[in-house]
């Protein structure tokens, strides 16, 4: 990187009112001095950038040559306008200003931004250049604005006569550009004598160009390399960030998937179960409600028919049917008989004794009055009786 102390030679005079430039002359002169002090300073560390006007009451020094960009670019606000561009004494005050310089290491160049007419003929200029060639100062030169009086010979007389191992450089810019940065971004006032520019510069041309740089995240490492370093440290984590986040996303999503499957086969499976349950019980029911049908049907067959099998399937005799028709009275007295009569249809003997003991009619009598709630001399217990006595005899 080459290592130099810079002398910037504005004009503001009274043609940097004029708007042929965005958005006035100065203002357009003052982006560009901005950048170019940007593009020194980035360039080296060690490199100082004066600047001073050529207009007004006089040539003035605004800020003698530092590496203090905050201090040049302060330097830049409130500019008088008035007054005529005095070239050649911009120039002769400018390489004063670098030959007192604290670095005596640095190479010396002069930067003049020439937007007015020069009144100087060639002959003087060429003197001016001359002498700065033998004190080994580089001149770059940037012509814009007004193109009357000859002022391009002029200019390119004095780069002429001051050029040396073509280390000094002259651009033309027409009136009506856009900005002078644009236009200066690409030439070697910006970039640097061809020995790579500076990163700063390269950055700016690129952004110019089209906003990209050919560096990760827009920026230069060798110039930065911490923040270089960060942002790529920073990227990293972002991106093993969302790496883990997807990851995570992708396992609970598997996860909801397959209990998603799980609960439908289990509601599958259930519903199945509850539907087998359901035919099953309901052929079942239907198949008892039949029976019980039939069974009733013919039961009523059998008692219209007088079908002996009736009194099998209700459980129900004839003697029973008579006990039915007996009044609440003579419940117990009619159970105590049936139980009676039951024993004596397993034994004859037995039937027989019971026979003789109905046939005593004292017996019988004593043994009624003896129940309690039971008349002897009720016609229904007589008759019951007397039934009893025939069937006695008919079995004996």
């Amino acid at each position: 990187m080459v290592l130099e102390a810079t002398m910037i030679c504005i004009d503001n005079s009274e043609w940097m009112r004029n708007g042929d430039y965005s958005p006035t002359r100065l203002q357009a002169q003052a982006d560009a001095v901005n950048l170019i002090c940007g593009a020194k300073t980035q360039s080296n560390p060690e490199n100082t950038v004066g600047i001073l006007t050529m207009a007004g009451k006089g040539v003035r020094v605004l800020v003698t040559p530092t590496s203090d960009l905050g201090k040049i670019l302060a330097c830049m606000h409130g500019l008088e306008i008035g007054g005529e561009m005095n070239l050649s004494a911009g120039i002769q005050v400018a390489q004063l200003a670098l030959k007192h310089r604290q670095n005596k290491k640095q190479q010396q160049r002069i930067i003049v931004f020439a937007g007015s007419p020069v009144k100087y003929d060639k002959k003087v200029l060429e003197s001016i250049g001359r002498k700065l060639k033998k004190n080994s100062v580089a001149l770059d030169i940037v012509d814009f604005g007004e193109e009357d009086d000859g002022k391009p010979e002029k200019l390119e007389a004095l780069l002429a006569a001051v050029n040396n191992n073509d280390r000094s450089h002259i651009v033309h810019v027409p009136p009506g550009s856009s900005a002078l940065s644009d236009v200066l971004i690409s030439t070697p006032i910006f970039t640097g004598d061809g020995e790579g520019g500076s990163g700063f510069a390269a950055a700016a041309a690129a952004a110019a160009a089209g906003g990209v740089s050919g560096f990760d995240f827009g920026v230069d490492p060798n110039l930065d390399p911490e923040l270089a370093l960060a942002l790529r440290v920073s990227m990293e984590e972002e991106r093993a960030r969302q790496e883990a986040a997807a990851k995570r996303a992708a396992e609970e999503a598997g996860r909801q998937e397959k209990g998603g499957e799980q609960a439908s086969n289990s509601q599958d499976a259930i519903m199945t179960e509850n539907v087998g349950i359901i035919a099953v019980g309901g052929d079942s029911k239907t198949d008892d409600f039949m029976d019980d049908e039939t069974a009733l049907l013919q039961q009523a067959l059998a008692m219209s028919m007088d079908d002996p099998r009736s009194s099998q399937s209700g459980g129900i005799s004839m003697g029973d049917t008579d006990m039915s028709e007996a009044t609440k009275e003579d419940q117990e007295l009619a159970f105590a008989l049936q139980m009676s009569t039951q024993g004596t249809e397993k034994d004859p003997t037995d039937q027989n004794e019971m026979s003789k003991v109905l046939g005593d009619q004292s017996f019988v009598s004593s043994i009624l009055a003896s129940l309690p709630g039971v008349d002897p001399d009720d016609p229904s217990v007589k008759d019951l009786l007397a039934s009893l006595q025939g069937q006695g005899e008919v079995s004996s």
